[in-house]
Formats: structure tokens, C-alpha cells, sequence
């Protein structure tokens, strides 16, 4: 049976590092809307010129066009034997046209990667770049100081400007208004997981792999 996963979470929670990890570890895709919208724009598809010329007027780029975008990669043969979903769907409407383009497919299974907005917050302030190699630094565990030079080259380790405390917590209000309605979507579905995302990468890892080996076998179509 296909793995077909939506990984749900807030930023700094890991699910990006988690869903490229289980998609290698799985042998399947690993399906950003950031990855779809480059690869259609440089293929010059019909909804890439679409989404190109809505990004060049400075508009946010619709509903309507990510729902295409996602059901054209979806599509495609390496797609088959399952994916990974980061970053789509965002709101419950599209989750409502993802149900839609996986009816009669395999379940769909979603794994929301869970952590308190403290943790977050500690998490992306301490994140760190080298403003030589462009590395970035291994976040410090709670109590630990935050790094000022870089494990690879020893170059000084800046802040990005937009994980700046006053930054994170507006992207953590607009997750919350926009995106935790999904949770409330596929809460009570069978198929529908919550992970600690407070703990090591490795712990989350291996929670993730428990929830989907009770998750998967459940019955359904792409709909629950």
C-alpha cells in the first residue's frame, strides 16, 4: 500500500527535516509547493506561466493554481508508490481538493508534528548561519548557549532577519489562524496522528515511524 503523508506542524517544529527524512527513508518524493512552483515556472508549464506572472505582479499565487500544481505532481509515475506532502495543504479548502485528487486512492495519512509556542520560539531565535561558508548551525538544546562561530570553517554565525523573536511570533499567529484549522479537518480521522515535536530529531523520527506503522493499515480512500 502507498504511503501518502501530509505532514502538518508549525515553523520550527522540524516537520521539513522529518519529511525529507522519511522520504528518502521510504523511497519517495518529497513534495514541496515551493519545489512545484520552481520546477513549473523553469519548465515553462501553462500553470507555471500562470504562477509567474502572479509572483512578478507581487500577489500571492491561488488557490486554484497550488491545487493544480499539486494534482500534476501527484500524477507523475514516481508519485505511485507514495509521497510526502510539507507545505501543502494550508488551508482547509485545499485540503477539501487534495481529498478530491486522492479519492479512491490509498488513505491519507496525517501526521501533525506538535510543539508549544515557547519551544518554537526559543528554537528559531537561536538558530544561526555562517556569514562565511553559509552553514547553518545545529540549534542548542534548552540551556545551552547559542554558538558565535561555525563547527565547519570558524566564521562568525549571524542571525537571519526574519528569526528575530517579534517575526516568529507573527508567523505563529498566522499559522494558528490560517493552518491549525487543518488540524480540526483531520482530527478525527483514523488516519490522523500527533507527534512530540519537542524532542530530539531522532526521537521525533522514530515517533513518527510508530504513528505511521499504526496509522497506515487503516482502511478508507483518500477521504476519511
Amino acid at each position: 500500500m502507498a504511503l501518502n503523508l501530509v505532514m502538518l506542524g508549525p515553523p520550527g517544529a522540524g516537520k521539513g527535516t522529518q519529511a525529507k527524512r522519511l522520504a528518502e527513508a521510504r523511497g519517495i518524493p518529497h513534495i514541496s509547493t515551493g519545489d512545484m512552483l520552481r520546477a513549473a515556472v523553469a519548465q515553462g508549464t501553462e500553470l507555471g506561466r500562470r504562477a509567474q506572472a502572479v509572483m512578478a505582479s507581487g500577489a500571492l499565487v491561488g488557490d486554484d493554481i497550488i491545487i493544480g500544481l499539486v494534482r500534476e505532481r501527484l500524477a507523475k509515475p514516481d508519485a505511485a508508490a507514495g509521497f510526502v506532502l510539507d507545505g501543502f495543504p494550508r488551508t482547509v479548502p485545499q485540503a477539501e481538493a487534495l481529498d478530491a485528487v486522492l479519492a479512491g486512492k490509498d488513505p491519507l495519512v496525517v501526521v501533525e508534528v506538535a510543539a508549544e509556542d515557547e519551544e518554537l520560539v526559543r528554537r528559531l531565535t537561536s538558530r544561526r548561519v555562517c556569514s562565511a561558508c553559509g552553514a547553518n548551525a545545529d540549534v542548542p538544546a534548552p540551556g545551552e548557549p547559542v554558538p558565535e562561530r561555525c563547527a565547519r570553517c570558524g566564521g562568525t554565525l549571524t542571525q537571519r532577519a526574519d528569526d528575530r523573536e517579534e517575526v516568529i511570533r507573527e508567523r505563529l499567529r498566522v499559522y494558528a489562524r490560517d493552518t491549525k484549522p487543518l488540524v480540526e479537518y483531520y482530527g478525527g480521522r483514523p488516519t490522523f496522528r500527533r507527534v512530540n515535536g519537542a524532542q530530539a530529531p531522532d526521537a521525533v523520527a522514530r515517533e513518527i515511524e510508530a504513528a505511521l506503522a499504526s496509522a497506515a493499515p487503516q482502511g478508507g480512500g483518500g477521504a476519511a
